[in-house]
């Protein structure tokens, strides 16, 4: 099997959560979320991660997080920092752009702070081996919701297993009209060094039409332009995975219950990464 990377957006602010999500302890020996998908990344045949950063972050990152990985895997890192004229970096769209020189292999991206289970690994390292190609893992709406709040989720179109449109939808709770079975992005997809030209002519773009001291160049919305307009097809994996994340404080322990579920069935160890 070829090399691929594994791209992990770990610069985001968790302004809802109130604090440092992506380094919240989850585990019993403080692992947090992103232990557990480096691990099944790993296992599901991925032989390097890059994690992106914000520069002021990287020392709490690496003692918290990454040095504890970078014993027993390939590992760097790159920085998306915050302009002067914003609160908040500039987005997914960026965030993969900065990865550039890191990368030149098929590689996959995902968020920090979110789980997202080993199946959903498998069928991304499958999905952009042979041929090449772009793809995303999708999941079951329910399976994805906060018991806490309302979410903001890329609703998806399929069409014969590739995607059509993806839409963000803001104010998601359990009791919207949605049907629970919708597929919706968890930013997590599998992509080939050739976005990266791409990524920059769009954000060249973004940065000419946009305000740019308050909007957001996603990933998501990058990649339904890509597709509407035939550069690339998407193949959509579906996966039963739930999905377990932080985006309030509360859902906390929700995730370290169900973390310590599936080590007691021996899905992970219990030292994960010592």
């Amino acid at each position: 099997m070829s090399s691929a990377a594994l791209l992990v957006m770990a610069a985001g602010m968790g302004s809802r959560f109130g604090g440092m999500k992506q380094l919240e302890p989850v585990g019993k020996y403080r692992q947090v979320l992103l232990h557990y998908s480096v691990y099944d990344a790993l296992r599901a045949g991925f032989d390097r991660v890059v994690f992106i950063i914000k520069r002021n972050m990287e020392a709490d990152f690496r003692e918290l997080a990454g040095d504890r990985i970078a014993r027993h895997a390939d590992v760097s890192y790159v920085f998306q920092d915050i302009p002067e004229h914003r609160k908040k970096p500039y987005g997914t769209g960026e965030a993969i752009l900065c990865a550039e020189q890191a990368i030149s292999t098929p590689f996959a991206v995902i968020n920090a702070d979110d789980f997202y289970g080993a199946e959903a690994f498998s069928l991304l390292r499958k999905g952009i081996s042979a041929p090449p190609c772009y793809c995303m893992v999708g999941y079951r709406l329910f399976n994805t919701l906060s018991d806490n709040g309302s979410v903001s989720r890329g609703i998806c179109s399929v069409k014969d297993g590739c995607l059509t449109d993806v839409t963000e939808h803001t104010e998601i709770t359990r009791d919207t009209a949605l049907d629970p079975e919708t597929v919706v992005s968890m930013n997590m997809w599998g992509l080939q060094p050739d976005i990266f030209p791409l990524l920059r002519e769009k954000f060249g773009k973004f940065l000419t039409e946009a305000d740019i001291t308050r909007d957001e160049f996603q990933i998501p919305k990058v990649i339904d332009e890509i597709i509407k307009t035939g550069i690339r097809r998407v193949k959509v994996f579906k996966t039963s995975e739930t999905w377990y994340g932080m985006t309030y404080r509360e859902d906390k322990q929700k995730v370290c219950d169900a973390i310590a579920a599936m080590t007691q069935k021996g899905l992970y160890p219990e030292c994960l990464w010592e």
